[in-house]
């Protein structure tokens, strides 16, 4: 029987190659190519790879910057019945050989980001790999030391061949995006044509992507957040602009320059953007930017402040996801310009902050319109194991056996790994992490519901919270705090502190925050830490506790400390 509603992402092609034929659909340095040029390109790109030998189901690995290339690469592979798999540039060889022997790529494509690696992949050669491709302009000798070929080179002109139809891989299956890595060895998650298709639908409906859109690539292609905001934008037929990797400095001209209408964000991008635009005399993207997306964690009060102010035209959202649901399962208006608060819409922000009946943990916002969400309760509790359904959610992990999953007439939801709660009115409530509580004292502490209290006051613009090894406790929480602009850490008793009108905080002033806040005793750092440095942070904006948690423990003798 004949299928007529299968998706496709490739099916984008069709709009960019008519609406946007001579209208300039991406922007590479000094590159630019309509969209006649950008489908020809795939489509020359899907010729070539299929004269290469590449089959429907076969496995291609890239790891580069940021380009049109890079986007042309993840069609064409689709576009033959493929398998693209993102790799992180900024994986040690090791890490990406791990990921390789996983999924057993019979291709590999990179650009100068990767020329580390070549050494390592002679001498430790994987078996799958048929070929290496350049994205980028390496030496001839550089060329021929490694055996490359050239992206360009593989491209077939269209009159070289009779027209192609479009396949797809079994399962249904088009990108293997691996997981960030923060709790363990990367996973790699597969995801479908229609969980992509979906979650881009979702984005256009509620952030208000359009074809007049000029939309930075801020994030890695590497990442779900960067993929799938970035087939939103193929879909509507915007202009994409495409730096080779974030840097706040050369965001911020290139926002002016090419006057960018709406990008991505961290709450790290975000700071960075704000700590520069804020010093600017002028800023032209005050008037350009019409949409900003959050995500990889929520936005303090202070920097969503500091966002409005520097994006005063922008709507600003904050979305909440993960690898294994194609990108974001809620959303949440946090600033709309043409609205007062109370007009935000109910079902994306609206929230009773005052309420005393408030749940417990961060609000994300409600599910999009195509998600399912449901909370498994342990006990007599609200609280539960966050769990979704529906053609968001991944196909399964690379390396489960497809044997093994369950029958289709069962009832089957993914386990986010979050717990919190849904309320009456639709929003969902965040707590934390499963796998990163803290056991203390016998109960149990999420690290962002504490972390979101004190978010709440004036004088600090970030925190983490860790659980250090206790004898008496099991796990003991410590807070690692940064001070805003013109605050300063006291030592000094509450009293003393209380008493000075100046920009003061201490252990005491934050500690006395919390139960103003409502936080249940036992949630209450026992320690507080002023840390000086950036937190250091995984390549998706989020934050290595693991790492600051090695850092508190070796300066855990000479505490309270400045690290």
């Amino acid at each position: 029987m004949v299928n007529y509603s299968r998706a496709h992402i490739c099916q984008c092609l069709s709009r960019l190659a008519t609406v946007k034929r001579n209208s300039v659909v991406t922007i590479t340095g000094d590159r630019r190519k309509t969209g006649e040029e950008f489908v020809q390109g795939v489509l020359s790109l899907s010729r070539g790879l299929i004269e290469l030998g590449v089959l429907s189901g076969d496995v291609v690995a890239i790891s580069s910057f940021n380009s049109d290339g890079y986007l042309e690469w993840l069609l064409a592979v689709a576009y033959i019945g493929g398998i693209i798999a993102p790799l992180n540039y900024r994986w040690s060889f090791k890490e990406a050989c791990l990921a390789m022997s996983t999924i057993r790529p019979v291709m590999l494509v990179t650009d100068e980001s990767c020329n580390h690696w070549y050494s390592e992949l002679q001498s430790n050669a994987i078996p799958s790999l048929k070929c290496h491709v350049s994205l980028g302009s390496p030496s001839s000798d550089f060329i021929k030391r490694w055996n490359i070929l050239m992206a360009d080179m593989l491209k077939v002109h269209p009159l070289r061949s009779s027209p192609l139809n479009c396949f797809w891989a079994p399962e249904d299956a088009v990108i293997v995006c691996f997981t960030s890595g923060s709790t363990g060895r990367p996973k790699g998650v597969m995801i479908s044509h229609s969980a992509l298709i979906v979650q881009s639908l979702a984005k256009i409906a509620i952030v208000g992507y359009g074809e007049d859109d000029v939309y930075l690539h801020t994030a890695p292609l590497c990442h779900i957040g960067g993929l799938s905001s970035a087939m939103a934008m193929l879909m509507v037929g915007a202009c994409h602009v495409l730096i080779p990797k974030f840097d706040a400095k050369f965001a911020v001209d290139v926002i002016e320059q090419y006057c960018v209408t709406s990008l991505i964000t961290v709450p790290a991008i975000m700071a960075d953007l704000v700590t520069l635009i804020r010093v600017k005399k002028t800023w032209k993207g005050r008037d350009t930017i019409k949409k900003i997306l959050n995500g990889g964690g929520g936005l303090s009060i202070e920097l969503t402040k500091d966002a409005t102010e520097c994006f005063p035209k922008a709507k600003l959202l904050s979305a909440y996801g993960m690898t294994e649901t194609c990108s974001s399962l809620t959303f949440m208006t946090l600033y709309d310009p043409t609205q007062t608060p109370d007009q935000l819409p109910p079902t994306f922000g609206k929230i009773n902050c005052n309420s005393a009946q408030q749940p417990q943990g961060v609000c994300v916002g409600m599910p999009a319109p195509h998600i399912e969400l449901k909370i498994c309760i342990d006990g007599s509790s609200h609280v539960g194991r966050i769990l979704t359904r529906g053609p968001h959610v991944m196909l399964r992990y690379w390396d489960q056996n497809f044997d093994k999953l369950p029958e289709s007439g069962h009832e089957v939801w993914l386990d986010t790994g979050d717990i919190g709660s849904i309320d009456n009115d639709g929003n969902v409530w965040l707590i934390g992490r499963g796998n990163g509580r803290i056991k203390s004292g016998g109960e149990n502490v999420y690290p962002e519901e504490v972390e979101a209290v004190l978010l709440k006051h004036p004088g600090v613009i970030a925190s983490v919270i860790v659980g250090i090894t206790d004898t008496r406790l099991t796990e003991m929480v410590v807070a690692c705090v940064k001070l805003r602009e013109h605050w300063q850490w006291s030592d000094d008793s509450y009293e003393h502190v209380t008493k000075n009108k100046g920009l003061l905080l201490s252990s005491d002033v934050l500690r006395q925050h919390c139960r103003e806040k409502n936080l249940t005793g036992f949630k209450i750092p026992k320690v507080f830490i002023l840390w000086r440095k950036p937190f250091p942070l995984t390549t998706t904006g989020k934050v290595r506790r693991d790492q600051i948690r090695r850092e508190v423990m070796s300066h855990l003798k000479s505490l309270p400390s400045n690290l």
